[in-house]
């Protein structure tokens, strides 16, 4: 199963991915908050999508530093259509990180 993981700077997409890929599945990273390409996401033809969410709160907190909102707001908006193909939305701002992992591949089912 070939996954695409989405989310802004600071969601835990890399290692969100590094844990999927030592469970063996084919996860990762979209640097689509980077990029104004809308369907980056599906470039590869991903099974899934995973959307990892993160509130711009969290994401001062686990940075440690300023960070302007509108970078925010802009990857929120650049991440919007990705968000809205998501198989699975998460807020890794209120879940561990073996929680991800563990819902994630619930999500995922029994291929997985």
């Amino acid at each position: 199963m070939r996954v695409a993981v989405v989310g802004p700077c600071s969601s835990g997409k890399s290692t969100i991915v590094e844990r999927l890929r030592a469970r063996g599945i084919d996860a990762y990273a979209v640097s689509q908050e980077h990029s104004i390409i809308r369907r980056l996401w599906d470039h590869q033809q991903p099974d899934a999508v995973v959307y990892l969410h993160v509130r711009y709160e969290t994401i001062q907190q686990r940075r440690g530093t300023a960070w302007p909102r509108w970078i925010y707001d802009a990857q929120i908006e650049r991440l919007r259509d990705a968000r809205d193909h998501a198989t699975i939305v998460l807020d890794t701002g209120d879940i561990s990180v073996d929680e991800t992992v563990s819902r994630i591949m619930d999500g995922l089912g029994p291929q997985s």
